[in-house]
C-alpha cells in the first residue's frame, strides 16, 4: 500500500462520523515474552553475553535493561560495559542463580526453595531485581527458626529487607540463650552484639548468660577484640548479677582485671547494685530486662478498681495480691522499677482525686506519695528516664458538682520518685483525655484521645524532655480514644478502642520514621482496653467488647506468630489497667 492510498483513505474517513474502536489483547505480553525467551535460547538477535562461573548466557540488552535498573545503567549510562559484547561476573554471582534471574526476566516466573532462597536474595539485590528479592525474603520469613535466625538477621540487614530483619531480630532476642552457643555467634559484628545485649526485650532472666556470651565472643579473638570489652560490659546488666558472681567471677575475670576501663565498669556496677537494693535504682546496668518483669492487672468487679492481680504466664493463671486501699475508677497506672504508681481518678464519692498510691511489688505493700498538682481523671501516664509523667485528662470545674468534668486538659506533670515531688512541664499542643500515652526512644508519645470539642482526636503528639517541648509527630490512621498502646523496641502497637472503623483493628507506629503499618485485627473487638509489653509480646485485654459485654480473655501479639489468647481473667474481674514491674531485686 502506497502513501497516497493511505492518505486518501484517511481523507474519506474524516468526512464520516465513525469513532475509533480500541483493541486490547491481554495475552500479548506473555506471548511476546515467550517469543523473546525462545529467541534467547536459540541465540537469535542476542547482543550481549553474561558470564558467571565458567558458564555463558546470551541475552538481549533491551530485555535486561527493562527488568533491572542495574542493567539499564550498565547498558545505557555510557559505561564501558555498554559497548562490550561480554559481561563477566566471575565468582560474584553463582551461574545457577544468574540463570534463575534471567529466566524470571524472560518469563516473569521463578521457583524459590530452601536451597536457593538466600543466594537468590543476594543476587537479586545486587543486580536490582527488587520483586525477586522481596519474594525470596518473604519465602525466608516463612522458614525462620532458632537455628537460622542469626544468619537471616545479618542477611536481611545487608540487603535492606526490613520485615525479614524485624522478624529475625525478634527471634534472635527470643532465642538468645541458644544462639550464644552457635558457631555463627562468634562471627557477629561487634555493633550487632552490642545492639542485642542492650535490648530490654532480650529474653533472658539470668544476666550471667549475657556476661558469659560476651566473654565467649571476646575470647574467640582476644587480641583483636579485647579493646571492645569495656563497651560490651556496659551493655550487660551487671548490677543484676548475684553479689557473689559480680565480685568473684566478673571482677576476677582475667580479661577484666587486665583492663583499667573494664575494672571501672565493674566497680560502677557494684555501687549501683547497692543503690538498687536500697532505693530501687533504675540505671542501665541495674534495670531488669522485660523478661525479668511480671505482669500485674488492676481491676475489680465493676469499673471501680479495688484489687491487684499477678499474671503467671507459665501456669496461665491469675494470682490475687494486696487490695488497693482507696478504690477508684478512671485513674492511670504506671510502673517504675518494682513500684506501681496509681494516679488520680474518681473515688467512691465521685470526686476527682489528686492522690498518688504506690504499690511495692517486692514487699506487696501500698503507701501514699505526694499528691499531684492538679486533680485529674481520664489521663495517661508513662515512665521516662526514671520519672513519672501524667498527661491530659479531665479535672473538676470549680463551684460545680464534682462529677462535672472540664474540657480536656493540656497540663503535663512530672513526678520525681526519689524526691517525692511534682513539677509542671510544657503543656500538650492539643488538650486530650482518654488517650494512649507511652514512652519510647527517650520520648513520650500521645495517641488520639478526646479533644476539647469532645470529639475523637487524630493526632500523634510527642514530647522531647531535652527541649521540654511537645510537637505533632504524625496523623493517626483513624481517630482514636479509649485505645491501648504497648512498646516493643522502637515500635508502638496501638490496639482497639473507640474508633471510626473497627474496635478490633491494630496498628504499628515506627518511632524512627513516624510511619504506620496495619498489623491485622485482634481476636475480638475491645473498647476501654489496656495493653503493656511483656517480654517480646504485647499483652492486651479490655473491659468490654460491644455494648456492655465483658471480655474475659487476655491476648498477646507476637510479631512472629500474630495474635493468640494466653489466659482468662476471673469472670467477676474487669481489668482497668496493666503494668509490668520487676519480678525481684537480685541479692
Amino acid at each position: 500500500m502506497s502513501l497516497t492510498v493511505h492518505e486518501n483513505r484517511k481523507s474519506r474517513a474524516s468526512l464520516g462520523s465513525a469513532t475509533g474502536s480500541p483493541f486490547h489483547q491481554p495475552s500479548h505480553p506473555d506471548r511476546v515474552l515467550s517469543h523473546l525467551d525462545a529467541m534467547r535460547k536459540q541465540r537469535v538477535l542476542t547482543d550481549v553475553t553474561l558470564r558467571a562461573g565458567g558458564r555463558s548466557f546470551p541475552c538481549h540488552r533491551a530485555v535486561l535493561a527493562a527488568c533491572s535498573q542495574y542493567f539499564q545503567a550498565m547498558f545505557g549510562g555510557g559505561l564501558r560495559e555498554s559497548l562490550d559484547q561480554d559481561v563477566d561476573f566471575r565468582d560474584s554471582v553463582h551461574p545457577e542463580v544468574l540463570e534463575l534471574l534471567l529466566d524470571f526476566a524472560y518469563s516473569s516466573r521463578v521457583v524459590i526453595n530452601e536451597e536457593n532462597a538466600e543466594s537468590l536474595l543476594e543476587a537479586a539485590d545486587m543486580l536490582q531485581f527488587p520483586d525477586v528479592r522481596d519474594a525470596a525474603a518473604a519465602f525466608l520469613e516463612g522458614h525462620l527458626n532458632a537455628a537460622n535466625c542469626l544468619g537471616m538477621m545479618l542477611l536481611a540487614d545487608a540487603h535492606q529487607c526490613k520485615r525479614l530483619y524485624e522478624l529475625s531480630w525478634r527471634m534472635c532476642l527470643l532465642h538468645y540463650e541458644t544462639l550464644r552457643d552457635a558457631e555463627d555467634f562468634c562471627y557477629l559484628p561487634k555493633d550487632k552484639l552490642l545492639e542485642l545485649i542492650l535490648s530490654d526485650e532480650l529474653e533472658i532472666e539470668d544476666e550471667q548468660v549475657v556476661f558469659g556470651s560476651v566473654m565467649r565472643w571476646v575470647r574467640y579473638d582476644a587480641e583483636a577484640r579485647r579493646r571492645h570489652l569495656p563497651e560490651l560490659l556496659r551493655g550487660v546488666r551487671l548490677a543484676l548479677l548475684p553479689s557473689e558472681c559480680l565480685l568473684k567471677v566478673v571482677a576476677c575475670e582475667e580479661l577484666v582485671m587486665a583492663d583499667r576501663r573494664s575494672r571501672s565498669v565493674v566497680e560502677e556496677a557494684v555501687q549501683w547494685k547497692k543503690l538498687l537494693q536500697n532505693e530501687g535504682a533504675v540505671t542501665q546496668c541495674a534495670r531488669p530486662r522485660k523478661a525479668g518483669h511480671t505482669l500485674l492487672i488492676l481491676g475489680g468487679q465493676t469499673f471501680m478498681c479495688d484489687k491487684i492481680y499477678q499474671v503467671d504466664h507459665k501456669a496461665k493463671e491469675i494470682i490475687r495480691k494486696a487490695d488497693l486501699p482507696s478504690p477508684r475508677k478512671e485513674f492511670s497506672a504506671c510502673a517504675i522499677g518494682c513500684k506501681v504508681y496509681v494516679t488520680g481518678g474518681r473515688g467512691s464519692e465521685n470526686g476527682v482525686s489528686r492522690d498518688v498510691w504506690i504499690y511495692d511489688a517486692v514487699q506487696e505493700e501500698w503507701s501514699k506519695g505526694a499528691p499531684m498538682l492538679i486533680a485529674r481523671f481520664g489521663h495517661g501516664s508513662a515512665e521516662l528516664e526514671n520519672s513519672l509523667y501524667v498527661v491530659g485528662g479531665h479535672t473538676a470545674i470549680a463551684g460545680v458538682f464534682p462529677a462535672s468534668p472540664s474540657i480536656s486538659l493540656k497540663q503535663v506533670e512530672r513526678y520525681d520518685p526519689f524526691g517525692n515531688k511534682w513539677i509542671m512541664m510544657a503543656p500538650l499542643r492539643d488538650g486530650v483525655s482518654n488517650a494512649a500515652v507511652v514512652s519510647a526512644k527517650l520520648k513520650l508519645f500521645v495517641f488520639g484521645g478526646t479533644n476539647i470539642h469532645r470529639d475523637k482526636a487524630s493526632k500523634v503528639q510527642s514530647y522531647d524532655p531535652a527541649r521540654d517541648r511537645w510537637d505533632f509527630a504524625a496523623e493517626c490512621p483513624q481517630p482514636w480514644r479509649y485505645t491501648a498502646a504497648a512498646v516493643l523496641g522502637s515500635q508502638i502497637f496501638i490496639m482497639g478502642g473507640d474508633t471510626e472503623f473497627t474496635a478490633a483493628s491494630a496498628y504499628r507506629f515506627d518511632c524512627d520514621s513516624n510511619q504506620w503499618t496495619r498489623v491485622g485485627d485482634m481476636t475480638s473487638k475491645r473498647m476501654s482496653c489496656h495493653a503493656v509489653a511483656s517480654g517480646n509480646q504485647a499483652v492486651r485485654g479490655g473491659a468490654a467488647t460491644s455494648g456492655t459485654q465483658r471480655c474475659k480473655t487476655l491476648d498477646c501479639y507476637d510479631p512472629i506468630d500474630s495474635w493468640n489468647s494466653i489466659t482468662t481473667v476471673p469472670y467477676s474481674l474487669i481489668p482497668t489497667a496493666f503494668v509490668s514491674t520487676w519480678k525481684h531485686v537480685p541479692a
